[in-house]
């Protein structure tokens, strides 16, 4: 199985479609940080075949296909194997309790030809669905899951599996490796062989026991009646025209007796439509309503005329709503304008006291710096007292110092600079709050002004009573012409009604009329023409139509109808007359026929048409024909049977001897047992290589067991279940490459997903040229997943992934040339 195309969609952490493609690659990496979903991608190569994943611990589980917040998800592969290209697809949906459950399967095999992208529409037959997708998978890799996890896929976590295994578990994946297992099918086949070989001397005896019978004497009999039936046969010929010429005659009688009764049956389905007696009045009536409604519609649109000119003689509504907007305009402005004066004048009122505060804060932080200035100056001299000597100059008078002065110690100097710098912000806020009162001031004067300057530029106000009492004659007037709008669009209404009623009843009239034209063309048309007597009696034609009253015209049609069909009834009965006398004559010549050929021994169908009969005789010659043949042919198989009987029974004896030889299972353990010992080499090989001589593979005598020779331990053979972590990683990387390449050479792909971090630099080494080696020495596809960057390097390809907020990603990178 070697993969070719795999895409994900809401698989796993894949939460966007992504594809990737294998096609041109034979040796890769999957690389990126933990959690990136490296091995998601390995996970749905094996889901694709199988339906589950070696990392969900229970086979047959799907909950872990789809993330918690996703719906819906699929995973498809185009892969090939054993020299065919197959398609897989398999799509999880999450049901309304949260379970995810598999919505479809199938896998079908493809047209190698077809370009990769469109493989999927390729398919040249479909394979399995549904449940049958995992055993057809197992069928078209050979691989069982459980081996498939073992020698193809090497999971995290279980890649020590084979190297642990029982020796009956190994000996199972061998048997289907090797096909092994083909050695019991031939046994099988050889017992199935010599019981069919058996089943077939049996039945020859049987068959040449029924031909018993094919003498020589009964040869010549069946001679003589074929020679007696080719007479008969040549003989017949005036008779069957004889038939012939009957037959036709009855079926010209049918013909006309169908035709004389179509046309009784057009004539008995003629019927007058139910509404053509009151379709005159109903005419009347619905002409009568049109007119009356068309004279109140011209009333009623004139008193509509009349309203609207009423209403356009008031004047437009939009000038007296536009001079009340304005008076409410007025009436906002200057409630605006004496509101912003009396907060200007507020403004200014309070600048006074703002103004004493900011000087008397301004005074308190003069005192305050004074205060700190005799205080440092007091701390300077306290400090230079110790510098002081009797008789040396003072350093600021330089007048020789005669007593050393004496100091108290003074204040804090800290607390007088936190006394000033509070002095002096209050003194800033101070003068920012007499500032921002000016501007306020300023802002709210200027604002007064500009609204008074609005206020006595608008025009001098009207009449709000006058303007109010025009609006309500306006909209009454409005009221009068809709309610006459309305009532026009009312009648006019009615007034359609009226016309469509009126047209539907002319509709009813013309479709009366079309139908009795239809009913008189059938009439004209129908088949079955009269006797000449009864054509002149009962008027063959139908009446003319009189045009000028529908009801009459149907009358008179209904009034020929009934003498039509009089005639025609007497015309039917004539008919089966002459079809009666036709068939007594056909079936006297038939009867005298059949009794010729019964003293042949010719025994036809009941009722035999002429051909029937021809086909008898020629049937019962082309028997006796058959027979004599076929008796020649049974002596000639009887001689056969004799030769077939010796050949099964020695054919039945050479399986039986070679079922006998296959039927212990010693020969698969050898086989088994002969695979194992060259894997086991192989891998030492391997193993000896990766840990620098000093371990070796062998498998132990009396158990089958797999063990280790350490030579750094004078050749001490041990349970591989002792290795530590990275020797047992070794170990079995060792066993999965002689396993796909010594043993399993069927097998067209391995996958490695284990922590390569656990190898020094050096084994390291060693294993990357290993997989070198293995991936440029065998048409094999090797993939790795691995987070270590210097085994990384060395892959020509590798797909990067990587994972945000919004999933996983892959990109493919780092192709060699």
């Amino acid at each position: 199985m070697r993969p070719l195309l795999l895409h994900l969609d809401h698989f796993g952490s894949f939460r966007d479609p992504v594809t990737v493609d294998f096609s041109d690659t034979d040796y890769f990496a999957l690389v990126g940080p933990t959690g990136a979903g490296k091995s998601t991608i390995i996970d749905a190569v094996c889901f694709a075949l199988y339906g589950t994943v070696p990392r969900w611990g229970r086979e047959g589980a799907v909950a872990h296909a789809l993330a918690p917040s996703v719906a819906a998800g699929k995973v498809a592969m185009v892969f090939d194997s054993d020299g065919r290209r197959y398609g897989v697809v398999r799509a999880m949906v999450r049901d309304a309790k949260g379970a995810v459950r598999t919505k479809e399967a199938r896998l079908d095999e493809l047209d190698p030809a077809a370009p990769l992208e469109q493989a999927f529409e390729a398919v040249v037959k479909p394979l399995a669905e549904g449940e049958g997708v995992t055993p057809e998978a197992q069928r078209v890799t050979g691989l069982e899951y459980r081996f498939f996890t073992q020698c193809v896929v090497l999971p995290q976590g279980r890649f020590a599996e084979f190297l642990h295994a029982a020796p009956r578990e190994r000996q199972d994946l061998l048997v289907q490796l090797l096909d092994a297992d083909v050695y019991e099918l031939i046994r099988q086949r050889a017992a199935r062989e010599e019981e069919s070989a058996r089943q077939e001397a049996s039945f020859a005896r049987d068959q040449l026991a029924k031909l018993s019978g094919a003498s020589e004497e009964a040869e010549r009999e069946l001679a003589e009646r074929m020679e007696a039936l080719r007479r008969l046969s040549d003989a017949i010929g005036a008779d069957l025209d004889l038939l012939r010429a009957r037959e036709g005659d009855i079926r010209r009688a049918e013909q006309e007796r169908a035709a004389v009764a179509e046309r009784q049956a057009v004539l008995a389905r003629l019927a007058m439509p139910e509404a053509v007696p009151t379709l005159a009045s109903a005419r009347r009536a619905a002409a009568e309503a049109v007119e009356t409604l068309a004279r109140e519609v011209a009333t009623l649109e004139a008193d509509e005329h009349e309203a609207f000119e009423a209403l356009a003689a008031l004047g437009d509504r939009g000038a007296p709503r536009a001079e009340l907007a304005g008076l409410d305009a007025r009436e906002r402005l200057a409630a605006d304008a004496a509101r912003t004066r009396a907060e200007a004048e507020a403004a200014v009122t309070g600048l006074a006291g703002l103004a004493a505060a900011a000087e008397t804060a301004e005074q308190a932080a003069g005192a305050a710096e004074e205060r700190r200035e005799r205080l440092r100056d007091a701390h300077a001299a306290a400090h230079l007292v110790h510098r002081l000597a009797v008789g040396e100059p003072c350093p600021v008078c330089h007048h020789p110092v005669a007593e050393l002065p004496l100091h108290r110690s003074p204040a804090d100097m800290r607390t007088a600079d936190r006394a000033l710098a509070q002095a002096r912000e209050q003194a800033q806020r101070a003068r920012a709050a007499h500032a921002k009162a000016e501007t306020s001031a300023s802002l709210l004067a200027r604002q007064a002004e500009g609204l008074e300057s609005q206020l006595a530029a608008l025009p001098a106000p009207g009449d709000r009573a006058e303007l109010e009492a025009r609006l309500a004659e306006i909209a009454k007037a409005d009221a009068v012409a809709g309610e006459a709008r309305a009532a026009v669009r009312a009648a006019r209404g009615r007034l359609q009604r009226a016309r469509d009623h009126a047209g539907q009843v002319e509709h009813q009239t013309a479709s009366a009329w079309q139908a009795l034209e239809s009913a008189r063309d059938r009439l004209l048309v129908s088949g079955g023409r009269l006797d000449p007597v009864q054509e002149e009696s009962s008027g063959d034609a139908p009446p003319p139509l009189v045009r000028d009253d529908l009801h009459r015209a149907w009358e008179e049609l209904l009034a020929w109808r009934d003498r039509a069909a009089e005639a025609a009834r007497a015309a039917l009965a004539a008919r089966e007359r002459q079809l009666a006398e036709a068939r007594d004559r056909l079936a006297a010549d038939r009867r005298r026929l059949a009794e010729r050929l019964a003293e042949h021994g010719v025994v036809p169908p009941r009722d035999a048409s002429p051909d029937q009969l021809g086909a008898a005789v020629a049937g019962a010659l082309a028997r006796a024909e058959s027979d004599l043949d076929r008796l020649r042919e049974e002596r000639r198989r009887a001689a056969d049977l004799e030769q077939r009987v010796a050949m099964k029974e020695h054919e039945a004896k050479v399986a039986h001897e070679l079922a006998l030889r296959l039927r212990a299972n010693a020969f698969e353990r050898w086989l088994c047992a002969e695979a194992l010992a060259v894997l086991v080499a192989t891998a030492s090989e391997t193993l000896r290589e990766l840990s620098d001589g000093q371990y070796e593979l062998a498998l132990a005598d009396r158990t089958g067991d797999i063990e280790v020779i350490d030579h750094a331990e004078a050749g001490l053979r041990r349970s591989a279940r002792t290795l530590s972590g990275g020797e047992t990683f070794q170990a079995a990387l060792a066993l999965a490459l002689a396993l796909s390449g010594a043993v399993a050479k069927s097998l067209d792909s391995i996958f490695l997903d284990e922590g390569f971090g656990t190898l020094d630099p050096a084994t390291l080494d060693t294993v990357a040229t290993t997989l070198e080696r293995l991936a440029a020495g065998q048409d094999r596809m090797i993939g790795l997943v691995t987070h270590v960057p210097a085994l990384a390097e060395r892959v020509p390809v590798r797909f990067e992934v990587s994972r945000d907020g919004k999933g996983s990603h892959v990109r493919k990178s780092g192709i060699a040339l």
